[in-house]
């Protein structure tokens, strides 16, 4: 009997998907601190994973990570969104492409 382990975070249908395969998957509930460590980890590699791949498909494993964390937190994505315009308005966006050189004080 082979056995690989992980001990990472996987999206809800991963271990159902292992077991189609004729594999078993041996998973745990994380308790709440435990769950935003690997929530935490789970941040760092996707966002490691879209950096070598370039891809939405990447970008889109990081953002659910970011839903997670939100929800972890208590924060409605609505009103996360609401925060992240009032931020665009009062500070601009990335739309410029504007790349901050030096300051000079006088």
């Amino acid at each position: 009997m082979n056995a690989t382990k992980y001990n990472k975070l996987v999206r809800d249908r991963i271990p159902e998907i292992i077991e189609k395969n004729g594999k078993k998957a041996i998973v745990e509930e994380l308790e709440p601190q435990a769950y935003k460590k690997y929530l935490d980890q789970k941040l760092e590699e996707e966002l490691k994973e879209y950096f070598e791949a370039d891809s939405v498909d990447e970008l889109a494993d990081l953002v659910e990570v970011v839903y997670a964390i939100l929800k972890y937190k208590g924060v409605d994505t609505k009103d996360f969104e609401n925060i992240r315009k009032k931020k665009a308005e009062e500070r601009g966006a990335f739309d410029k492409r504007l790349l901050l050189k030096e300051v000079v004080e006088e």
